[in-house]
């Protein structure tokens, strides 16, 4: 995934001197005591919203948190703006994946004076699995194309978060790095921690009784796979369309019908697809086989009016609970 080298000069040209700009105080300003406050909060930055519920899950109201994802947007094509890199630019703290489709933050990093900053990657806080093809599932084309050079290359997977034991190591490594940047709050910070801690120990306990009461353990995802570390985690075989950081919406008809025979084969009561999907694929397997169509939440990303109701990490992943009962049994 190739982004646009336009987008990230115009914005690098400006984070001097707008950020500069946004950064200077007004004279004779008349701001009231608790914008002083705000003024001195830690700024945290996130690309995507698994971060960026971590972060707000910890510091509470302690620091400000943005995510640059905005909601209802595709995660994998998205491109930063002029904006994006300012509001990069004058962060305490900037946390992204690390993966594919974050594939801009190096070049963005590097144009940067990072003295003020301090960076946080996802996938440095986990033990890392690669992505793979797995019976039926389509090559990306980029893949084929690449041949040779793409096979001594292994793409490791990005969507680290959807294991909730990974997304436990993620929120203690981020309090850590936060009572480092504010030492101040750091008492509520591990609070907060230990507290959500105990939340995401319950919901592995939970995943962990459905997979050992299922009857088969087995999904199918008529769907990109971003549940490489779930699958891992919890012992599941899984067929798919696509790999998780596939740009393809649509399989080719061998697929198709793969993902059929199989659901048709195993007896698979239900088959997934994931947020923010058009569903064609799902549902073109569901009728031709009898399954039910369900959301299994990978977390990428929420939609507008999802994120406004204040849907968070724990209530997303609560629903998978419940829909995969239901495909296992």
């Amino acid at each position: 995934m190739k982004k646009t080298l336009a987008c990230l000069a115009a914005g690098l040209l400006l984070v001097t001197s707008l950020s500069a700009c946004a950064s200077r105080p007004l004279p004779n300003s008349s701001a009231s005591a608790s914008n002083a406050e705000n003024a001195q909060k830690l700024s945290v930055v996130c690309t995507n919203f698994p971060e960026y519920d971590f972060v707000r899950q910890i510091v509470g109201d302690k620091a400000d948190v943005t995510m640059l994802l905005k909601p209802g947007a595709e995660s994998h094509t998205f491109e930063p703006t002029p904006q994006d890199i300012i509001t990069i630019q004058n962060s305490g703290l900037f946390v992204y994946v690390g993966g594919d489709s974050d594939e801009w933050v190096a070049d963005v990093l590097t144009s940067m004076d990072q003295s003020r900053m301090t960076i946080f990657k996802l996938m440095d806080c986990v033990d890392l699995v690669e992505e793979e093809l797995v019976e039926g599932m389509q090559p990306e084309a980029e893949a084929e194309s690449a041949g040779s050079e793409a096979e001594a290359t292994p793409e490791m997977d990005e969507h680290v978060w959807t294991s909730p034991a990974n997304a436990m190591k993620i929120v203690q490594k981020l309090c850590d790095t936060l009572c480092t940047l504010d030492s101040a709050d750091q008492d509520t910070f591990k609070a907060n921690t230990q507290a959500y801690l105990a939340q995401l120990q319950k919901l592995d306990d939970e995943f962990r009784k459905v997979v050992e009461n299922g009857k088969r353990k087995e999904i199918i995802v008529g769907d990109r796979f971003p549940f490489r570390y779930f699958c891992k985690e919890f012992g599941l075989k899984y067929y798919a369309a696509f790999p998780g950081c596939s740009t393809d919406t649509e399989a080719d008809a061998s697929t198709v019908a793969f993902l059929i025979k199989k659901t048709k084969e195993d007896k698979i009561p239900v088959v997934f697809h994931i947020e923010l999907s058009n569903e064609q694929m799902c549902n073109s397997i569901c009728e031709a086989t009898g399954a039910k169509s369900e959301l299994l939440n990978a977390v990428h990303n929420v939609s507008d009016s999802d994120f406004k109701a204040g849907v968070t990490y724990l209530s997303l992943m609560e629903h998978n609970v419940e829909v995969l009962k239901e495909a296992l049994n």
